[in-house]
């Protein structure tokens, strides 16, 4: 697997333990720092008060869906609501790939995630926005 991307801090919004943990040894084992929340408003939040390259996004989350959590980021002022946002989801679908971009988001991965869909993804999403800050 090739990535270069430099070291990256990643915002996951995932509900499922197990696809936390996963996903955050992944990304962790490639030098990304990972922030993991287990729903849309903490997603919300967290990319409101911090600071972050990029956003892992589940679809179906409590309290507030994917989705959503990605059109009200979308409303943030600034580079915050510029975010990459990158779904991932169970569903497959073009459909729900439709859903995703018309919500905002920048790209879609199925799981089980590829992470080196992820990390082209991101590529592409952080090619025109130079490096990522300190």
């Amino acid at each position: 697997m090739a990535s270069t991307l430099p070291p990256l801090r990643i915002l996951l919004a995932e509900d499922n333990l197990i696809s936390q943990k996963v996903a955050q040894a992944l990304l962790t084992r490639f030098g990304h720092q990972v922030t993991v929340v287990g729903d849309g408003k903490a997603a919300f939040e967290a990319v409101a008060e911090g600071s972050f390259d990029a956003v892992l996004m589940d679809i179906q989350m409590p309290e507030m869906d994917g989705l959503e959590a990605t059109r009200a980021i979308r409303s943030l002022a600034g580079a915050r609501g510029l975010l990459p946002i990158i779904a991932m989801t169970a569903g497959s679908a073009e459909h729900d790939e439709g859903r995703c971009l018309a919500a905002g988001m920048d790209g879609h991965v199925t799981k089980p995630v590829d992470t080196q869909k992820v990390f082209d993804l991101l590529e592409r999403c952080l090619s025109g926005r130079g490096r990522p800050a300190p």
